[in-house]
């Protein structure tokens, strides 16, 4: 074999997709950003291989229903400027929308890999990346005494997307898709530590809600092992987290009834907890004048800064109101809000029906993607961001794209001079 055709054979078109994966499951909590260019990137470079027949379209009916809630909720954003007469000034803010546009190329050129591959891509690129989150956590945290951000460069962000992380291993290691669940299970204990370190309280909520599902997912691995070395394992690892992040969590209860000490003696909104009380009063006001169709994009960070200046003599501003929907329903009103909403049902009905006729262990680990990430991200949005940051979008799309397709799609080869080349390097 000469060295051309050696290194053909590793740039098939399966074997690029399964590098492709690897990045977009390790990078989110590790290297932030990065996976919103590689997953942009290679969605952009699908809808030419798309255009010129290298890739089949792969319709399926719940690639479609997420397809179209994703569609609704883009054109409720879009909707709502026309409406407002701002289609010019809210066009930049657009831009984050494509992202979730992307969802049925990539769901499509994602296809033609080996659904087992990518599953076991999905534990194993989480399990590093559950590693490396520590380690940047740590260093944060203790040698530069902030809050964990890791590579996302926001602590929330940072939670959210390594929280994602965590259940990959989690559910790798109940499913059995990947061996040796020691490793994979101090993986997870490795992020959630991570977590802790980070400070989002919203994610410490969302955790152990998504940890509960995974485990009544997976009941069934139960029934034959010993309840006793399970309530040890169990014990152990909640004495490691009480250990290293009781602290933490004492800290940030600390901080959080002073928060609601100051606001509810004296009405003080220039904490963190007054500051979101204060977004949400502005958020829901502005809701009430234009219910139906919003205020668009950028008529709703004018009135969040005019409304902290009039109604808490502040001068402040941000580009969301630290609740997802609540952000939608100023933005696109009503249509927004409930677009967006439908997104997340439409594929929690996906994975629920998976979940009740399967019995395909890849199938119910796509399912269990689909549910964490559903339960991640409504828990995490009720005080933060639920679309409309480039490393959330992009996670995001990775998982509901690889989800839905472990759970109910289908398998489908290169087209084209693309479907010729493993055959080429294999003479």
């Amino acid at each position: 074999m000469n060295p051309f055709t050696s290194f053909r054979r590793h740039f098939t078109p399966t074997q690029i997709n399964i590098y492709f994966s690897i990045v977009c499951f390790f990078s989110p909590p590790v290297l932030g950003s990065l996976v919103s260019f590689v997953f942009n990137g290679g969605a952009l470079w699908s809808v030419f291989l798309l255009a010129f027949g290298r890739r089949q379209f792969n319709i399926d009916r719940a690639m479609l229903a997420v397809t179209v809630a994703i569609c609704a909720y883009c054109a409720a954003i879009v909707l709502a400027s026309a409406v407002n007469g701002a289609l010019g000034a809210d066009l930049k803010y657009f831009l984050p929308l494509i992202t979730l546009l992307f969802f049925p190329i990539s769901y499509s050129t994602w296809s033609i890999t080996d659904k087992v591959t990518l599953a076991r891509i999905a534990v194993l690129a989480s399990a590093a990346a559950c590693c490396g989150a520590l380690a940047i956590a740590v260093v944060q945290y203790r040698w530069l005494g902030t809050r964990a951000e890791g590579g996302a460069g926001n602590a929330i962000v940072f939670a959210t997307v390594t929280c994602l992380a965590v259940m990959m291993c989690l559910a790798g290691a109940l499913s059995g898709i990947v061996k040796g669940w020691k490793l994979l299970a101090a993986a997870a204990l490795a992020g959630t530590i991570a977590i802790l370190l980070s400070g989002s309280r919203i994610i410490w909520l969302a955790l152990p809600i998504a940890t509960i599902a995974v485990v009544l997912i997976n009941r069934r691995r139960f029934v034959s092992a010993n309840p006793m070395r399970l309530a040890l394992i169990a014990a152990a690892a909640c004495l490691v987290i009480a250990a290293i992040g009781l602290p933490v969590i004492m800290d940030r209860a600390d901080f959080l009834f002073s928060d609601w000490n100051a606001l509810t003696t004296n009405g003080d909104h220039s904490t963190a907890l007054g500051l979101r009380v204060a977004m949400w009063e502005i958020g829901v006001g502005a809701f009430r004048e234009m219910p139906i169709f919003g205020h668009g994009i950028s008529a709703s960070r004018a009135l969040m800064k005019q409304g902290f200046h009039d109604q808490f003599g502040m001068d402040a501003g941000y580009n969301h109101y630290h609740n997802g929907f609540l952000t939608a329903a100023v933005q696109a009103g009503l249509l927004g809000a409930s677009a967006l909403a439908a997104i997340f049902v439409v594929a929690a009905r996906n994975a629920a029906r998976v979940l009740r006729l399967s019995v395909d262990p890849v199938e119910r680990f796509g399912a269990t993607m689909i549910v964490v990430t559903v339960i991640t991200y409504l828990v995490g949005g009720l005080t933060g961001i639920v679309v409309g940051q480039d490393l959330l979008d992009s996670t995001l799309m990775v998982f509901l794209v690889s989800g839905t397709y472990l759970a109910c799609g289908r398998t489908v080869p290169p087209t084209g001079k693309s479907a010729a080349i493993p055959a080429a390097a294999d003479r």
